[in-house]
């Protein structure tokens, strides 16, 4: 069996997407998540993967479920 790991760069990507559908800047983004702008901005480049704190205040400041960014990245695993 492979070595099963968690894309960072795909984690990234569906949080720049849903940032981007809100229209939503980094900077904004990061000031209501209660994060470092730098530190959101490497998690959306996949240079740091989010922990479930950081990922449930990044949805809780996207107005979407953090169920709903899992799936999404799930699926963009998948495919």
């Amino acid at each position: 069996m492979s070595e099963m790991l968690l894309d960072s760069r795909v984690v990234g990507e569906v949080i720049v997407k849903y940032r981007t559908d809100k229209g939503m800047t980094q900077e904004v983004l990061s000031g209501l998540a209660g994060i470092g702008r730098s530190h959101l901005s490497a998690i959306e480049r996949g240079e740091r993967k989010p922990t479930l704190e950081t990922l449930y205040r990044l949805s809780l400041a996207l107005d979407v479920k953090m169920s709903t960014i899992v799936r999404s990245i799930e699926n963009s695993l998948e495919s």
